[in-house]
Formats: C-alpha cells, sequence, structure tokens
C-alpha cells in the first residue's frame, strides 16, 4: 500500500446518514423560501392591481373616462385596465392605460388561466365582509383557500 487510507463501511455508512439527515431538515427550508417568494409575488400583484383601480376611479372622477348613468366609477372588467380607454377629455382621443399587463395571482394552481380569472371580484355594491362580483371591479383578492406563514388566508390580504 502506499500509505493513503480508504472509507471503511461503516464510515460512509455514517457519512451518508449525516448527509441524510442536513437534507432533511433543509427541506423545509426551501418549502418556505419558495412559499415567502409567492407571498411576496401576491403582495406586489393586488398593490399593483389597487393602484390601477384607484388610477382608473380618479380618471372617472375627473372627466376623462365617459360617465354612465349609474355606473360606480370602477371599470367593468380587470381587462380595461390593460385594453385602456378612450380619453374623454382630448378631442383626439387617445387610450389611457393603467396597467402594461394584468398580473396573475400565483396562488391559482393552474398556470394555463387567463390572468384575470386567477382573481375574485368584489363589485363596489358588495359588502365587504362577503365579496360578490358585479357590474364594476372594485377590488381583488386571491381565490386561494390556503393561509399564509403570518396565519392570515390570502383571500383576505
Amino acid at each position: 500500500m502506499n500509505g493513503k487510507r480508504g472509507f471503511t463501511l461503516i464510515e460512509l455508512v455514517v457519512t451518508v446518514a449525516i448527509v441524510g439527515i442536513l437534507a432533511s431538515a433543509l427541506l423545509p427550508l426551501g418549502s418556505l423560501t419558495v412559499q415567502r417568494a409567492k407571498e411576496a409575488e401576491l403582495r406586489s400583484a393586488l398593490r399593483e392591481i389597487r393602484l390601477a383601480l384607484d388610477a382608473y376611479k380618479k380618471a372617472y372622477d375627473e372627466g376623462h373616462i365617459e360617465r354612465k348613468v349609474g355606473a360606480s366609477g370602477y371599470p367593468p372588467n380587470l381587462e380595461v385596465l390593460v385594453q385602456g380607454v378612450p380619453d374623454a377629455k382630448n378631442p383626439k382621443k387617445p387610450k389611457i392605460y393603467f396597467l402594461r399587463r394584468l398580473p396573475r395571482d400565483p396562488m391559482f394552481p393552474d398556470p394555463a388561466t387567463p390572468a384575470a380569472e386567477t382573481w375574485g371580484k368584489r363589485s363596489y355594491a358588495s359588502p365587504p365582509d362577503d365579496p360578490q362580483p358585479g357590474d364594476d371591479v372594485f377590488d381583488v383578492y386571491s381565490l386561494s383557500t390556503a393561509s399564509g406563514i403570518n396565519g392570515i388566508p390570502y383571500r383576505l390580504w
């Protein structure tokens, strides 16, 4: 022999066992990291849509969007925020856009579903404790039945 020592079977088994224990301890940490990232994405998407809804309402109140009798001033659907609306104050009627793209609910399980269908919608006439869709979109919420790391259900964010 040349003086080099090889691993015994017991040393190899112990090493593999230690690596296995360490890996099993890191698995929950990895899934927690993924959940945190999805929650950050959910917060960002909700903020982006809600800011666009508020901007649409402000444009309506300022007369940039054609007023209709009985309308709340909120958009009839989420797609309008991306498609834009003609500026009623400008004679050339250029479109006013409120979003470049509609973000998806990151908690929605089916990636093939259109972004607008991944959100629950609350109309202006809907009570806050029982959100229901209606003639407009006053607010959005996650359709997920799961709860966040903080224990609050995603649909209440």
